[in-house]
């Protein structure tokens, strides 16, 4: 019973710091562009985690080093550009929606690559919360009818990374201790997004003097320690505790989270879309619930 309970604990704590990453996203990018974004998001995480768990690195097994470079470049590297540049013709709270995609990819992923069997009714809420997001992402079109939606492309490649990246924690790296692992992914891609960054115009004057730049360094500073670091322990820790369907469906609770920034700071909301939330809470719940 307890252990049941803290699953939700988890969930319901990473859907409020996840949810709210998408307007710190959206935020940053007024002084900052994609690739500085993405490459700082990825520096400050790894300071923070080296700060916390440095040590952790010689307890990691060489078998298992390839799985942890893999996780940290899908579930970490490439998605924190991807998401940057989504941003830039879409609103964080369609972002968010987009990326509930994340559970149905997990299944498919799971049972097609990972030999991972997901019970029916863990599929039957997978499909309802989906119908959720199909409702979201159709409104949102409705009400923001001038935006790109091509650049929803970057989130969907962004889904189907982080859907690999649960798999191969639970099939590969179950033995492996939370902050172990995140150590372990952003020891493999620090040096990447710090070559990234030196490409980039960060060191220009330009930068410096835009006014929004102090700004948004708080934002991608306050993203990087609540949205990244801490939020990738307890990530971890949920897909432990948990299946890799019950851990990826923080992605159906997190537009919840999005969509009240959203509105908060002036993008569209409507009744529908209250309803479509609604639905995916009550797919999440399938999801998890248990046969009598």
């Amino acid at each position: 019973m307890f252990l049941a309970n803290k699953k939700w604990v988890y969930l319901i704590v990473l859907s409020l710091i996840w949810g709210s990453s998408f307007i710190l996203i959206k935020k940053s990018l007024l002084g900052l562009t994609p690739f500085q974004l993405g490459a700082l998001r990825n520096i400050i995480t790894g300071l923070i985690l080296f700060s916390l768990g440095f040590n952790k690195l010689k307890t990691i097994k060489k078998k298992e080093w390839k799985w942890l470079i893999l996780s940290g470049f899908l579930g970490s590297f490439i998605p924190a550009f991807f998401f940057a540049i989504a941003e830039t013709e879409i609103d964080s709270a369609v972002v968010s929606i987009l990326n509930s995609l994340v559970p149905l990819n997990t299944i498919l992923l799971g049972f097609a690559v990972f030999n991972i069997v997901s019970t029916k009714r863990q599929i039957l809420g997978v499909v309802v919360g989906f119908i959720g997001t199909a409702l979201l992402i159709l409104k949102g079109a409705d009400l923001n009818p001038n935006q790109n939606y091509m650049y929803a492309g970057f989130v969907i490649l962004s889904t189907v990374m982080y859907a690999t990246n649960v798999n191969i924690i639970k099939r590969y790296l179950q033995d492996v201790k939370p902050l172990t692992i995140a150590v372990g992914n952003y020891a493999a891609i620090f040096i990447p997004a710090v070559l990234v960054l030196l490409f980039t115009d960060f060191f220009s004057k330009s930068t410096f003097q835009n006014p929004e730049f102090k700004m948004s360094m708080l934002y991608i500073t306050i993203l990087s320690f609540f949205g990244t670091a801490m939020a990738k322990i307890l990530f971890n820790k949920l897909v432990h505790l948990s299946t890799p369907v019950f851990a990826s469906s923080v992605t159906y609770v997190m537009p919840v989270v999005a969509l009240m920034w959203g509105f908060v700071d002036g993008e569209g909301f409507s009744f529908l879309q209250g309803v479509a939330c609604l639905i995916i809470l009550f797919g999440v719940y399938l999801s998890h619930k248990k046969k009598s």
